[in-house]
């Protein structure tokens, strides 16, 4: 009884050896391996052309959203004055009103050949001529008050009904935005089902790199000295005629920003509950006091120019047409949240960045 167990038992071990060992062939047939590398780069370079896409429809979205901001603060600002200006139209009217009323039932004949005719002497007729002259003078800023604030009243009726119509264009562009932003996740989502082990692999080699990058950033920060872009590639010498930005007083900054390392990218975040680039940007220099929009597209326009070789820590780095942004920390390095799927993180501005690199940005 107890043979014929053994015998069973050993019967099952060779079939669990046997079916190892066929696994482990076929995963390790340098055939299959390779078609597998081959199939995670081509599935990886679409998900990295579909992250530039987000990448530039996010930013588009948030300088829709600023840009909304924008007119509903100049929308309340209007609607304040266009009250103002109602009020006093409605004084000057009143104003107009009397003054009517007054001339009519005084029975004011304020006429030139009235005046001369009616006077006693030329002392009584200068008194006249000054007294017809001061009326007529007073009806005369009475009517133009009444004329302009009515003016004034049309002009910002007219800006408020452009700013709602540009508002609905917003809102309407807006949706349109979010909708081609959820469809490409959606897209993105299913490629990277497809490749889950491979990667898996990548994150955690991601992930040990990043490490050692925030270790030598910190160590770098601790000598709390400003750090050019040297070792970025470029020539250090400032072209001819190029603007030349005042030294940054805002390095400060990028010690704020390694705080969040490892925060997820959220597409519209701004908060430590998620970052999207510029959401980070905007809320790292709130920080400090420096109010920035947040869209990449509306920070670009911040601040002084700054060229490639010249960067220091703290200044903002821009990339693909200003779809994209980070904070350069030194040593050819700059911190950003990169697109879905990804952590806040630090990157070597070389490679891919340095030839997409669109400017820079000393704030």
């Amino acid at each position: 009884m107890i043979s014929g167990r053994r015998r069973q038992a050993q019967a099952f071990l060779v079939g669990v050896a046997a079916l190892l060992l066929a696994t482990t062939a076929a995963h390790a047939d340098p055939g299959t391996v390779a078609a597998k590398q081959a199939q995670a780069q081509q599935v990886l370079a679409q998900i990295r052309q579909i992250d530039n896409n987000l990448g530039a429809a996010v930013e588009a979205y948030n300088l829709a959203n600023v840009r909304l901001h924008k007119i509903e603060s100049d929308q309340r600002e209007n609607r304040r004055q266009l009250k103002v200006t109602q009020a006093n139209l409605k004084v000057a009217q009143k104003s107009l009103a009397a003054r009517l009323v007054s001339a009519y039932t005084s029975n004011e004949d304020n006429s030139t050949l009235s005046v001369l005719l009616g006077s006693t002497s030329l002392d009584d007729l200068l008194t006249r001529i000054e007294a017809v002259n001061s009326t007529s003078q007073q009806d005369a800023n009475i009517v133009q008050q009444v004329t302009s604030f009515k003016a004034t009243v049309q002009h910002q009726r007219a800006a408020l009904q452009k700013a709602h119509s540009e508002q609905q264009s917003i809102v309407a562009e807006k949706a349109a935005q979010k909708r081609h932003i959820e469809s490409q996740l959606a897209s993105r989502r299913q490629l990277l089902s497809s490749i889950k082990g491979q990667i898996a692999r990548i994150k955690a080699a991601e992930a040990a790199q990043q490490r050692l990058l925030a270790a030598a950033a910190r160590s770098r920060l601790a000598g709390a000295q400003p750090v050019a872009a040297s070792g970025v590639g470029v020539s250090a010498s400032t072209p001819e005629g190029s603007t030349v930005a005042p030294p940054n007083v805002h390095g400060g900054v990028v010690g704020i920003a390694m705080q969040y390392l490892g925060v997820p990218y959220v597409w519209g975040g701004s908060s430590p509950r998620g970052f999207d680039c510029s959401g980070l940007v905007s809320y790292v220099f709130a920080q400090i006091g420096v109010s920035l929009p947040h869209s990449s597209y509306a920070q670009f326009g911040m601040g002084t120019s700054v060229s490639i070789s010249q960067l220091q820590a703290g200044d903002l780095v821009f990339f693909t047409g200003a779809s994209h942004v980070g904070i350069y920390i030194g040593g050819g390095q700059f911190i950003h949240a990169p697109h879905t799927g990804d952590v806040v993180k630090i990157s070597s501005l070389s490679g891919y960045y340095s030839s997409n690199f669109a400017g820079g940005r000393r704030i």
